[in-house]
């Protein structure tokens, strides 16, 4: 095993858990930390949360599940290179989206609009409130009572109002470093990237076996297309019409090696030019996981491409609008008669009607699955807007 570098966050010296707790005998507190979110209730749904196609859609296609599984493979990879934690590397990764709703970004974007008059809503820190106060799990606390450098890294963005917010409940917590301007540490930065990646590759993967965009079109793409010449160029055989699916895996595979072997490169680069020493001088520091400014510019290429012919596609964009009504009709039902909710929720609820009743409507609808509702909203309205 590679020892880590002394920039490199040291489980022996984390910053801990806000209720203390004895040390487990045989793991490290990352370890424990990755080991309760794997073990969750928020993780076990993401199996059904979308991606970009909705769960019934089919059922090869990628969902938050299997999203957060590739997340957790690419940085692992990574970090062993960096010399960096890779068990704080999958903690993070299997935790950054527990706090997405169904539906994903249009039932985000749904509810955010729902919560408006009560501060709104954001993924990364509803994952944030989930490890920290929604799962039920222990006797002792709310939530799982992770590592700061765990939930560090599950709170990637944050607002200065947000990040005030949880600078007054937790002084010096994890919302400091955005009212300091500060980074996170190596670990949190390299899940970031981790995530573009993956998104960027799967996405590809799910969109042309949807047929919502063609191995054509990805010519246009130079950083995906020279990969696919590079394939052809060592295996003439996949441009059969039969091969096609291969040839799409194998210059996939090639793109993903390249970005990691890039982010690897200019990372270490970036590293010893800044040569830190520790984790507060990570902090200190400019960001230091990152693409070579090449590399940056040919990913943002793809991402406008994704944009534009398979996020927006028309097919995409029909069931969005299910979705997002779906989620508003639901939160208009909940806000009017908490009673229909589950118990813990509909208690939490039932205590206001203002902010409060908000919040916890807004906390049953992101934790819901699509199927459940889906199920959930046709309950309510009588309507079958999108299969359950």
């Amino acid at each position: 095993m590679l020892s880590l570098a002394p920039y490199a966050s040291d489980p022996a010296r984390s910053r801990g858990r806000r209720y203390a707790e004895a040390p487990a005998p045989t793991r490290t507190d990352y370890q424990r930390d990755r080991d309760r979110i794997v073990h969750s209730t928020a993780f076990r749904r993401l199996v059904y949360k979308t991606q970009v196609f909705l769960n019934h859609e089919g059922d090869l296609f990628r969902t938050r599940l299997t999203h957060s599984l590739e997340v957790a493979q690419l940085g692992r990879s990574i970090a062993r290179s960096l010399r960096i934690n890779e068990d704080l590397v999958e903690a993070i990764s299997l935790a950054h989206d527990l706090g997405h709703t169904p539906f994903g970004h249009a039932g985000q974007d749904a509810l955010h609009a729902c919560m408006a008059d009560h501060g709104g809503f954001e993924h990364n820190l509803q994952s944030l409130r989930v490890v920290d106060k929604l799962e039920e799990r222990y006797p002792q606390y709310d939530g799982l009572n992770l590592t700061f450098e765990t939930r560090e890294g599950v709170l990637k963005h944050c607002s200065r109002t947000h990040a005030e917010q949880l600078e007054a409940l937790e002084p010096g917590g994890v919302g400091a470093r955005f009212l300091r301007r500060e980074q996170p540490g190596l670990e949190a930065q390299l899940c970031n990237l981790a995530d573009e990646i993956a998104y960027n590759a799967h996405d590809i993967d799910d969109g042309v076996r949807s047929g919502l965009i063609t191995l054509a079109q990805l010519q246009e793409v130079p950083l995906f297309d020279r990969y696919r010449v590079a394939a052809l160029s060592s295996h003439p055989d996949l441009a059969q019409p039969s091969q096609q699916r291969r040839l799409l895996y194998e210059a996939i595979r090639r793109m993903l090696s390249d970005q990691v072997y890039d982010v690897i490169d200019t990372t270490q680069a970036a590293i010893r030019r800044v040569a830190p020493d520790g984790v507060d001088a990570v902090r200190r520091a400019p960001a230091l996981v990152m693409f070579s400014e090449p590399m940056r510019e040919s990913s943002q290429v793809l991402k406008r491409f994704l944009f534009k012919n398979l996020y927006r596609h028309p097919q995409v964009m029909e069931t969005t609008g299910l979705a997002q009504q779906v989620v508003r009709d639901l939160f208009e039902a909940y806000t009017a008669s908490p009673g229909e909710m589950k118990a813990a929720f509909a208690e939490q609820a039932g205590l206001d009607e203002g902010p409060l009743r908000a919040r916890a409507v807004a906390d049953f609808i992101a934790g819901m699955t699509d199927r459940f509702a889906a199920r959930e909203h046709e309950r309510l309205t009588g309507l079958r807007l999108l299969a359950g």
